[in-house]
């Protein structure tokens, strides 16, 4: 098979570096983005007095038969031609025969295919953030339900203080708002456009950088050819941003697993999102939560494999960044399926409120506020620290909680203690009385609530104004 490239060599391609240097079996995903930008390509060309106006228009149509073919599957993709932009001019010649020779006048595969990694990548983060505010939004609906649903708070996985099942659903609003946010900026490092920078050094050809940009549109041009030919930084920025997300899922995963298991017994998850055993027919395993929490390692690997591609890379192309594409691809597929799932996992959940009010009452988690009782009766905190160290002791020693004493037991540790303990330290006091910003007091996480409502608002506004962007039709 003749090479488009072949022109000063005398030997043919061994067939084992030809299947070895070979992208396109994954590349293939690019196949519309190459699409696109070729035709903004060429409509610039003629624009610039390059092609005539007659011959664009022919390989603009010749390019969307092309995209057809590809899209309905009724054409092979070649090993033989390496690679998705190798494919294409091929199967366009097939369409226009020799005219297509013409299509690449001016660039180079190098900016070709950074080109098509930035608009694949900046349509993934649009369509990640709103699946992320879908997350949000199936944790605000539990929130919304469970203001008053009280639970354990942890620290060392031992049970600490008292928390409501909202406030702890909040935490997880405002870890997915962070994510948001990293992907909301790196959008603007994705959407600078390199083509135009040829193989490292731009072309002698008339060219309009800013036309296609335009075209394409995207917010500025790579303003280096070396850089821009050679800069994979915005795909580890979205791998990193990627790498932190799963791990806020695998985080809540290990969780929702936790909690799902007959020694919790805090929450059942939808059958739907569960399965059996083939052995055991009382079984019902979490294995969403599971197997996310599990691919959070392949996501972290596609991070560091990145990484280590790049760190000794000279400038500027290098066939190692044929490395770029696998890890990118898989991570975004890996993640949006997990998020895919995720939300209505969590919007189906069952919450078992008296498991966790029960958990809550059969604990020591009020013992700090018995501390701070003390201390508003003028007891210093590192005294009242210590007396209330021994009633715990005591309560261990006699098997009952705080609570369950008398007055007359209390009274053997502090005389400062009065009746109104028992109020203060009921679960719902103990969450009440931390009317702080921030804080689990059923008003407080409202404050909580209404800033996620904001928040997630402005980023549907910002998910709704890029879509018709990134989702170019050629």
């Amino acid at each position: 098979m003749t090479k488009l490239w072949g022109g000063r060599f005398t030997k043919a391609t061994n067939q084992l570096v030809e299947e070895y240097t070979a992208s396109i079996n994954f590349d293939r995903k690019l196949a519309r983005y190459d699409i696109i930008g070729s035709m903004a390509h060429v409509d610039m060309l003629a624009s610039c007095g390059i092609l005539t106006h007659q011959e664009a228009a022919i390989i603009i149509e010749g390019l969307n038969k092309v995209d057809y073919k590809i899209e309905c599957g009724k054409v092979e993709l070649d090993v033989g031609h390496e690679d998705i932009h190798m494919n294409v001019e091929q199967l366009l010649s097939k369409e226009i025969g020799p005219l297509s020779g013409k299509l690449h006048t001016g660039r180079s595969r190098n900016d070709q295919v950074a080109l098509d990694m930035r608009l694949y990548l900046r349509e993934v983060v649009v369509d990640m953030v709103e699946q992320l505010v879908q997350l949000q939004q199936a944790l605000l609906t539990q929130a919304k339900t469970n203001v008053d649903t009280i639970l354990p708070g942890y620290t060392h996985l031992q049970r600490a203080q008292p928390v409501s099942f909202a406030h702890h659903m909040m935490a997880y609003v405002f870890m997915f708002q962070r994510d948001v946010e990293r992907l909301q900026d790196s959008f603007k490092r994705i959407n600078q456009m390199p083509l135009g920078a040829g193989a490292l050094a731009g072309t002698t050809f008339p060219i309009d950088r800013q036309q296609v940009a335009d075209k394409l549109q995207f917010d500025g041009l790579c303003e280096n050819s070396l850089d821009a030919v050679s800069d994979r930084d915005f795909v580890i920025e979205f791998l990193s941003n990627t790498s932190m997300i799963s791990m806020h899922l695998s985080r809540l995963s290990e969780e929702l697993v936790q909690w799902s298991s007959t020694e919790f017994d805090f929450i059942e998850l939808d059958d739907a999102f569960c399965t059996g055993s083939s052995m055991m027919p009382q079984k019902k395993n979490p294995d969403v939560p599971e197997l996310v929490r599990g691919k959070t390692g392949r996501v972290y690997g596609n991070l560091i494999g990145m990484l280590t591609t790049l760190k000794s890379l000279p400038l500027a192309y290098n066939k190692d960044m044929q490395e770029d594409k696998e890890g990118m691809f898989d991570t975004a597929e890996t993640l949006k399926g997990a998020l895919a799932l995720f939300a209505p996992m969590i919007e189906t959940m069952q919450v078992n409120k008296e498991a966790m009010y029960k958990a809550v009452a059969e604990d020591y988690s009020n013992a700090t506020d018995l501390a701070d009782y003390l201390v508003g009766k003028n007891v210093p905190f590192r005294e009242a620290h210590a007396v209330v160290g021994q009633v715990v002791l005591h309560c261990i020693n006699k098997g009952c909680y705080l609570l369950d004493l008398s007055l007359e037991e209390f009274h053997q540790f502090s005389d400062a203690i009065e009746e109104d303990i028992y109020e203060a330290l009921t679960p719902a006091s103990v969450v009440e009385a931390r009317n702080v910003a921030g804080g689990p007091a059923k008003n407080r996480v409202q404050e909580q609530i209404l800033s996620a409502e904001q928040s997630i608002t402005a980023s549907l506004s910002w998910v709704q104004s890029l879509q018709s962007a990134v989702k170019l039709d050629g």
